[in-house]
């Protein structure tokens, strides 16, 4: 029986030995070991803090006390002491969330994915306490990286003038997503080297208590700086050095790879899935280096986020072109915007899930002022991710913000076209939509992307179909399905995500019935609903085909794909609908 198996709840951790102690923490281990390597997940920040999971267990008293957590990239730990421990099972791996949850256990007190947050969210759940007369310690735990994001800043700011109880613990692994970088890392190197002692100590100039831990690791070491720190009457910070993906050797020695990884083979580490091959991203990468060699001023930018578009490659052959501005996405919208209005051409990369952070320096900064900078947006696609990093939402915010040239490819030769354009024209931002259904190949006669100029594809009557980005090939089995109604559609590539080709489209009322719009993300404010809107004077019938406003946790594609009537079969039935009504 291993020790694992007497915990069903924090109270059973309390009641450990310390040597049960030492072994749970390798149960533990093993159990999220096992979960990540059949379904993939957050693998490395998780190993790294399980000894300090068991020792907050073990001291403080979850929920009266509340553990707030950042980015809950560290939290699988916390899930399985907390009567979570069954999601760890085959059969059962999807029964819990990937991120903490206040709807899934009484030891969370958030729905959180992205990072920087646990210090605001720990501070406002502090000030509540105290109005309202309540008990127990607040503690946020920071780290993978989170304390280079502005809110993290900005709460720290605000913790130091706060006067009652709160914990705040600094997880210090030396890693964000990849490796740390600024000067503040540095600071925190310095912090390291003397023990916690140097002189020069930015949270006490913040306004904060201070300790540090060197052996994060060590639970009996933790025991006793919580049991120290336990009810203590003001804001404190806990620099607790920790060791990322400690008790599995791959995940110890390649940090970056293994913070995150898709199922592997456990004994060797080697992943179950490959996903070599040509891809948009690397079609621009190739496209960036051959700018290098003509000489042209490329800076490429990302948010720590390096290995989603495989950047190292460009880093190490062109350091001095390559910026990795930590997890502060404002910051990269705003320094590469203003880089690119200074001459350089700026190539900013952005997940969809993350950008939304830097709305204000989309208006702001690159919008008001024209800045040529080109950002790529990855994953604003209707995916199976959970509802903490849905991608589908850029294309209706990013739309509706004048001056950009939104843009969404569906093919390499699109794609090259679109940057050859987007590199030496000097006028407006251009935002590239990356395609997420494979690399294809279309011919294309555009190179000039200043306006809205829509493509016809193949001509028909009765019914056009506006299919944009990486949905046009579905679009294309929706025209086959019709045809064997004897429709035969007009197929049109637009390309082009928040201008309309008025004119063009009010060629389309001549001779169709109905105007079909598909996107890959969520309908509200996005590409369709501006097509119906235009058309709206028109006698012609608009069907808009993309995702429902809301947000979903964790659902099949194909479920999505059913209930967004997203398939070519539903599409079909309701366009033959729309013919007859």
């Amino acid at each position: 029986m291993s020790v694992l198996d007497k915990v069903n709840s924090p109270e059973d951790v309390k009641k450990l030995t310390n040597e049960e102690l030492e072994n749970l923490a390798g149960d533990v281990r093993e159990a999220l070991l096992y979960k990540v390597s059949e379904v993939g997940g957050h693998v490395g920040p998780n190993l790294g803090v399980t000894e300090m999971t068991i020792a907050l267990h073990y001291v403080f008293n979850s929920p009266i006390d509340k553990f707030i957590w950042d980015v809950s990239h560290q939290t699988y730990p916390h899930k399985i002491l907390t009567g979570r421990k069954i999601g760890f099972t085959k059969g059962h791996f999807h029964d819990i969330t990937p991120y903490t949850s206040q709807h899934e256990s009484k030891h969370d007190f958030f729905t959180v994915g992205h990072t920087s947050t646990s210090v605001a969210n720990a501070l406002g759940y502090a000030k509540a306490r105290d109005l309202t007369n309540d008990k127990g310690n607040i503690i946020a735990v920071l780290g993978d990286g989170s304390l280079s994001g502005g809110l993290a800043m900005e709460a720290l700011n605000n913790a130091g003038q706060f006067d009652g109880n709160l914990i705040v613990i600094m997880n210090d692994n030396e890693m964000s997503i990849a490796e740390n970088h600024g000067g503040l890392y540095a600071h925190l190197a310095a912090l390291r080297a003397s023990n916690g002692t140097a002189e020069n100590n930015i949270f006490r100039a913040f306004g904060l208590d201070y300790k540090y831990l060197a052996d994060g690791n060590d639970i009996q070491s933790l025991i006793a700086l919580f049991e120290e720190v336990k009810d203590i009457d003001h804001p404190i910070v806990l620099h607790i050095h920790t060791e990322k993906g400690r008790g599995y050797e791959p995940a110890r020695t390649d940090k970056e790879n293994w913070h995150w990884h898709v199922p592997f083979d456990l004994a060797t580490g080697e992943s179950k899935n490959s996903g070599a091959g040509k891809s948009y991203t690397s079609i621009v990468l190739d496209y960036m280096d051959k700018k290098m060699q003509e000489g042209s001023p490329i800076l490429a930018i990302n948010a720590a986020i390096p290995g989603i578009f495989n950047l190292k490659s460009f880093a190490a052959k062109y350091p001095k072109n390559y910026w990795d501005g930590g997890i502060a996405e404002q910051f990269t919208i705003t320094f590469g915007g203003a880089a690119a209005l200074a001459g350089a051409r700026s190539f900013i990369f952005h997940n969809s899930t993350f950008v939304q952070r830097a709305f204000d320096q989309f208006v702001h900064d690159l919008a008001i002022n024209n800045e040529p900078a080109i950002v790529f947006v990855k994953g604003d696609v209707i995916s199976g991710s959970d509802e903490t990093h849905q991608g589908d939402f850029a294309r209706g915010w990013i739309s509706n913000i004048p001056n950009l040239v939104y843009l969404a490819p569906t093919s390499e030769e699109e794609m090259l076209a679109v940057l050859d354009w987007a590199t030496t024209q000097h006028e407006h931002p251009v935002i590239i939509n990356v395609p997420e259904h494979g690399v294809e190949s279309r011919p294309t006669v555009l190179t000039d992307f200043s306006h809205a100029q829509y493509q016809l594809e193949k001509s028909g009557e009765e019914v056009a179909i506006l299919a944009l980005g990486g949905l046009y090939s579905h679009s294309e089995k929706v025209a086959a399905e019709l045809e064997k109604s004897g429709i035969h559609a007009s197929l049109v590539n637009p390309l082009f995500i928040s201008s309309l080709d008025k004119e063009f489209l009010t060629a389309l009322t001549e001779n169709h019935k109905v105007i079909v719009t598909v996107e890959d993300g969520v309908v509200d404010g996005g590409f369709g609903q501006k097509v119906a809107s235009y058309l709206g004077k028109y006698n012609v019938k608009v069907l808009n085909f993309g995702a429902d406003k809301e947000f979903n946790d964790m659902v099949p594609v194909t479920e999505l794909y059913t209930r967004y009537h997203l398939t070519p079969e539903l599409m079909t039935a309701d366009i033959l609908t729309a013919l007859k009504d």
